[in-house]
């Protein structure tokens, strides 16, 4: 009686560490029961029937990455350029992941392949190469709305590299260095185009100041020359006053400011190296003295006619 219980209570533990079976954290184990799913298992210890129902998948709930072999994809415009990528992605549903599809890795590794090839050969090179963005937009929409039956949720999709051949780089430095080109030699252009409008204002702005300034001293001149003319008017009635009141002395002045000013002349001209004044300048004095006598006659004889 007492081997019979010990052998019970043996049994009986053995039952139950059996039936005690402890999930991971980040973990879902699906129980079958004569090889049918049960139930999924969640992190922590959970209890099953022994002999009956038994472990079947052990499924990573986790987020994961997948790597996408690099693979030779022809563009729209028939170039040929290398790609690779990679996928995350994370099980939402243990069971569907375990029983939708065969090989959930292999599964999601070819139809992101297919869609890669499908996606970018819809594209030109040019934009192959400028609009990763939308390229990832694309698959991660089309590759997650493939794999939703699979109780998977893609987060992310990621071109890592688009190697187009060494000829076609080639081509793309050379187009680039002589866009760059081009932009500094408009640059340059607007510059050169700009710098001859401000110089062109410039000059006008110039011009108009020079114009300006030869009009007012067009102007000055101009009123220096009346107030002159009207002095020597003034000068010169002052004179014709003078002769006609008698003063013989004011016809001399006259004339020997006329004769100075013409001398004057002689020293100002440019191609005057040497002035000779004339022998007789003793007898022009004396010509000039003479007429003044004459002057003074004829203002005499006049009063005496009155």
């Amino acid at each position: 009686m007492g081997y019979a219980a010990i052998a019970v209570l043996v049994l009986a533990l053995v039952f139950v560490f059996w039936a005690l079976t402890p999930v991971r954290q980040g973990y879902a184990y699906t129980i079958e029961r004569f090889g049918r799913f049960t139930h999924t298992a969640q992190p922590g210890l959970n209890f099953i029937m022994p002999v009956f129902d038994r472990v079947g998948r052990k499924v990573n709930m986790m987020e994961q990455v997948l790597d996408i072999p690099g693979q030779e994809i022809i563009t729209k415009d028939n170039a040929m350029v290398a790609v690779d990528g990679v996928v995350f992605f994370q099980v939402l549903d243990a069971a569907k992941a375990a029983y939708e599809v065969s090989d959930l890795y292999l599964s999601i590794m070819n139809l992101t392949t297919t869609n890669l090839r499908t996606v970018m050969g819809s594209m030109d090179l040019d934009e192959t190469l400028s609009k990763r963005d939308e390229i990832n937009t694309r698959l991660l929409h089309v590759v997650d709305d493939a794999t939703t039956p699979w109780g998977v949720k893609i987060t992310r999709v990621e071109i890592k590299d688009i190697r187009p051949p060494a000829d076609i780089s080639n081509a793309m430095a050379r187009q680039m260095k002589a866009e760059r080109e081009k932009r500094a030699n408009i640059l340059e252009a607007e510059g050169s185009r700009a710098s001859e409008i401000l110089r062109a204002e410039g000059q006008k702005q110039s011009q108009i100041l020079e114009a300006e300034g030869r009009r007012e001293a067009a102007f000055r001149d101009a009123e220096a020359r009346e107030r002159e003319a009207e002095a020597e008017a003034k000068a010169t009635q002052m004179v014709s006053d003078a002769i006609a009141g008698g003063n013989a002395q004011a016809i001399n002045y006259f004339i020997a400011q006329k004769y100075v000013e013409a001398v004057g002349q002689f020293a100002n001209s440019p191609n005057a190296k040497t002035i000779l004044f004339p022998v007789e300048a003793t007898q022009l004095i004396g010509t000039l003295g003479g007429i003044g006598e004459l002057a003074k006659d004829a203002l005499a004889n006049r009063n005496g006619g009155q």
